[in-house]
């Protein structure tokens, strides 16, 4: 005579049915949902890439600006404005990110310590158009548009970004490192300088590359600021071009040659910033993989 199944045996077999249809489902819609985050994404390349194409050569990047019935000139003054702007500011930037991370992470509940943090964390959050604001009001009003001041404004943007990935990447340093380094009788300094810092380096790498991706496409605090102008210059003292203004200033413009250039620069852009957070993201999983 066959014995009828335990109602146990019926009752976990129904959960484990029931538990893998939900699972089904759940991943179902994380992949749909990943699908359309996605789509955003290949839609503004497509675009920028479809469009700005036609600008694409070789004198778009080695000729400067030149009036459209002679073919529109190309980039050149505003991809060295851009460089000198980033430079600048990360020459301004990741020295003192880098060295309030190290104070935050070898005092975090000090007084100073957690208003640096809280201070990191408002300053993330500000608009860029208010710090190009704040910078014209200090340097730019009553002096002029300079190169300097936008350098100013692109490094105050950079700051928390550096700040927070270096304080993060110092607190997945194993501790025994430090602790061995003291306990040896190196000083708190010759510590982080020769144990801590190689050791988070490759993390502190990929956040001053995300700063970088960050300010490289930003408009607002540099039309406050260096304002840009249609020549090569190289004066930090005199307003200076840089591609978001550039970019600004031909989408606006009513020439369909310039609008061609914008789109050009728009996928310049684009590249830019990609390659920065695809290079980011390899230093980050060769990192874990150690």
């Amino acid at each position: 005579m066959v014995r009828p199944a335990p109602a146990r045996l019926i009752s976990s077999s129904s959960r484990r049915q029931s538990r893998r249809i939900v699972n089904g489902i759940m991943l179902g819609l994380t992949g749909l949902a990943t699908l359309l985050a996605l789509i955003p994404l290949i839609w503004i390349i497509a675009s920028v890439l479809i469009n700005g194409a036609p600008a694409l050569s070789v004198d778009f990047f080695t000729q400067t600006f030149a009036p459209t019935d002679v073919g529109g000139g190309g980039i050149l003054h505003a991809i060295v404005g851009s460089g000198i702007l980033i430079g600048l500011a990360s020459l301004m930037a990741i020295p003192v990110g880098v060295l309030g991370a190290f104070y935050i992470a070898n005092h975090q509940n000090t007084p100073l310590g957690l208003a640096m943090r809280f201070g990191t964390d408002v300053l993330s959050g500000l608009p860029s158009i208010v710090v190009g604001l704040f910078v014209y009001t200090i340097a730019v009003a009553g002096h002029g548009y300079t190169a300097f001041s936008g350098a100013v404004a692109l490094a105050i943007m950079m700051l928390p970004v550096v700040l927070r990935t270096t304080e993060e990447m110092l607190k997945l340093v194993p501790r025994s490192l430090n602790e061995a380094s003291l306990g040896l009788g190196a000083p708190v300094w010759k510590t982080s300088l020769v144990v801590l810092l190689p050791a988070a380096l490759t993390g502190i790498v990929t956040g001053i590359m995300l700063a970088i991706a960050r300010v490289a496409g930003e408009t607002a605090p540099l039309l406050f600021t260096a304002q840009g102008n249609n020549v090569f210059s190289t004066d930090l003292g005199q307003p200076i071009a840089a591609l978001p203004l550039v970019l600004f200033k031909y989408a606006t413009d009513p020439d369909p040659v310039r609008n061609t250039q914008a789109w050009g620069i728009s996928f310049i852009i684009v590249v830019f910033v990609l390659v920065l957070n695809i290079g980011a993201r390899l230093l980050t999983s060769q990192r874990t993989r150690r």
